[in-house]
């Protein structure tokens, strides 16, 4: 290979690695007009709404933090949450701004037991992203689990003001307002 084409590899490997990792940047810039959307949509259009939504915030802007994200996700299908932890906490050490990287490794400490480790996750998760509603529900059954009722359904009402139509949400905090909390006197 000459020098010339060996450079010319170069340059569009440089463009290419500058182009693909501002791509997460840009789609992140469309999570404030989905969620807007998202207010008024018909459960259809939400249901796509949210699928866009969480393809946005599973794109870390690397191809090899993508992998371990669904070495991660297929571990946990798996029930391996050993093998997910592992995954997830190579993703988070070299990824420690990409937010969906804790909200998932969350979910694998919470299926171990380790609720001290995933609730950490969480608010580490939504100090990086404070609109991910499905890391809020987490945290909410997280509280709810500790015995903080009043705390849950804060975290239940936050996650129906971003994506009103989530249904999760709605049942826990109509299972909490019929045990008398959340609801005016």
């Amino acid at each position: 290979m000459g020098i010339k084409t060996l450079l010319r590899h170069l340059i569009v490997a440089a463009i290419a690695l500058t182009v693909g990792n501002s791509i997460p940047a840009l789609a992140q810039g469309d999570v404030p007009a989905l969620l807007e959307q998202l207010q008024t949509a018909d459960a259809a259009q939400a249901a796509q709404i949210e699928r866009e939504l969480e393809r946005t915030w599973a794109q870390s802007g690397s191809v090899a933090m993508n992998m371990l994200l669904e070495r991660g996700r297929k571990a946990m299908e798996q029930q391996d949450f050993a093998a997910a932890i592992d995954h997830l906490t190579a993703l988070t050490d070299h990824a420690p701004e990409f937010a969906e990287g804790y909200h998932v490794r969350a979910m694998a400490y919470h299926q171990s037991g380790l609720y001290g480790p995933a609730l950490e996750d969480l608010w580490r998760t939504l100090a990086l992203n404070p609109y991910n509603y499905n890391a809020i529900f987490g945290l909410g059954v997280m509280l709810q689990e500790f015995g903080d009722s009043i705390g849950a359904a804060r975290a239940f009402g936050h996650v129906l003001e971003l994506n009103p139509g989530h249904e999760s949400a709605k049942d826990a905090l109509m299972r909490l307002e019929a045990d008398g909390i959340g609801r005016a006197l």
